[in-house]
């Protein structure tokens, strides 16, 4: 017996579906699968995300639009590791002042890393949600007990140096880190304050951020450390070695759970894309939901084989590892950018707004985001040397890593997928004219070979309009 839901009408999204037209399901819906079968989807996954295991997901990652947010995605894992890999390397390096952090070494740690979250990501929706809620939790613990521990027990006064750097000097003074003008040189930065603004943690790593400016003694020092990892060498100019450790180890417990919520979030994104059959006849395979885990298990593999593929910049040095960064922070600003853009100069006031919206000022606001991200886009490019400073070892590989696989997807579009993808691929079931008290209950029937693109022996249940 078919389950009758309210109109599409009623949902405060943008549907697929024409007005009046009704989901039909087995079972009552629930109100986030009502808004799902609304987009034209049917639930596929174990729903077993409470609102606060949904929001430890996206406390490691949000994301909006197209290829550019799939390319977030499937970096925001081996962004995540790549540094907790160096943190871990780092860490062995205090404890034995020999050893120094070889590239390759990084990289195979990074690799390692997300084999285990790819197994931890493929285990059944329950297991994931009480994965991430515990390693949320304690993200959020650990990042407040840091940003207390930093200055109470920082060393710069026995240094013979203020407890706190003055504000005149924090705010106040620019550190010559590039050879572009200041003012370039302090929009430049913001590429890790995007980056980490990609997760709703960014405020704690905003208040982290202030603790560093204010009790870092060595900039130079700390960025050129055999450590190779910046963040432990900033940690042991201004505290002692065992609380150095015991930092870096909160910090890796962090990384780990942040890392593998990337991983959860890109493989719904890939599974979301694969149904609507964005990657051609791959989609076959990584928009299957294993039938005993109820997740998207190639979907997991699949982002896990591109991540470590992307990881081999790891091996060009730091500069070239940076790109992971940097490709974050880029492909972000323009899939979040690119539904503004059409919403407020394209559709208008045909556009239907959700629950929460910014009401008059969206307009503006939106006006304003475009703009910005069309200055910020081109800067996030930038290296950090110019003229006869600037070789392949400097260079800032976003433009190659990003603009490379955007330019190969336009291509492909232009050439081909444009022929065969038209859109999201409704795969629910539902009324097409019908509204209570005014429709009949239809029987099973073998669908028509010449007049449907399903297979042949399918069957499906319709509702038709009472005459």
């Amino acid at each position: 017996m078919s389950q009758r839901n309210k109109s599409v009408a009623e949902e405060q999204v943008t549907s697929v579906l024409e007005a009046g037209e009704v989901p039909i399901y087995d079972r009552p819906l629930t109100a986030d699968e009502e808004v799902l079968a609304a987009l034209g989807y049917k639930p596929e996954f174990k729903r077993e995300f409470s609102l606060w295991t949904t929001f430890c997901v996206s406390f490691a990652v949000l994301g909006t639009t197209g290829w550019s947010n799939w390319l977030v995605q499937i970096t925001g894992a081996p962004s995540v590791d790549y540094g907790m890999a160096s943190m871990m390397l780092a860490t062995a390096s205090i404890r034995d002042p020999s050893y120094v952090p070889q590239d390759y070494q990084v990289f195979l740690l990074t690799v390692f890393i997300m084999i285990i979250q790819s197994f931890v990501s493929s285990m059944p929706t329950k297991w994931i949600a009480n994965f991430n809620s515990v390693g949320s939790t304690l993200n959020i613990i650990i990042l407040v007990v840091v940003i207390i521990i930093i200055p109470a027990a920082t060393t710069r006064e026995d240094q013979g140096l203020p407890k706190f750097t003055p504000s005149s000097v924090v705010w106040g003074n620019f550190y010559a880190g590039t050879d572009f003008p200041n003012g370039l040189a302090l929009l430049m930065s913001f590429v890790a304050v995007i980056w980490t603004m990609s997760g709703v943690g960014g405020l704690m790593g905003w208040f982290l951020q202030l603790v560093v400016a204010y009790t870092v003694v060595d900039i130079e020092a700390a960025l050129d450390s055999d450590l190779g990892q910046p963040y432990a060498a900033y940690l042991l100019q201004i505290l002692p070695q065992n609380i150095t450790v015991a930092i870096l180890a909160l910090t890796i417990v962090c990384a780990f759970s942040m890392g593998q919520g990337c991983m959860v979030a890109a493989s719904r994104v890939t599974f979301a894309y694969s149904r609507d059959e964005c990657f051609g006849p791959l989609s076959t395979i990584t928009k299957r939901v294993n039938r005993h885990t109820r997740t998207p298990v190639n979907a997991v593999w699949f982002n896990t084989i591109v991540g470590i593929l992307m990881a081999f910049l790891i091996l060009g040095g730091p500069l070239a590892a940076g790109a992971l960064f940097s490709i974050g922070a880029v492909a972000a600003f323009v899939a979040f950018t690119i539904p503004i853009f059409i919403r407020v100069f394209l559709v208008g006031n045909r556009f239907r707004p959700g629950p929460w919206n910014l009401g008059r000022a969206s307009m503006p606001i939106g006006a304003a985001a475009c703009a910005f991200v069309v200055l910020m886009v081109p800067i996030l490019m930038l290296p950090t040397a110019t003229g006869s400073d600037l070789d392949a070892a400097g260079m800032n590989w976003t433009c190659l890593v990003y603009g490379g696989p955007m330019t190969f997807i336009f291509i492909w579009w232009m050439v081909d997928a444009r022929k065969w993808f038209k859109g999201p691929k409704v795969n629910i079931e539902h009324q097409m004219f019908g509204r209570p008290g005014t429709t009949l209950e239809g029987t099973a029937a073998e669908i028509d070979k010449s007049s449907t693109d399903s297979s042949t022996n399918d069957k499906k249940e319709v509702d038709v309009d009472k005459e």
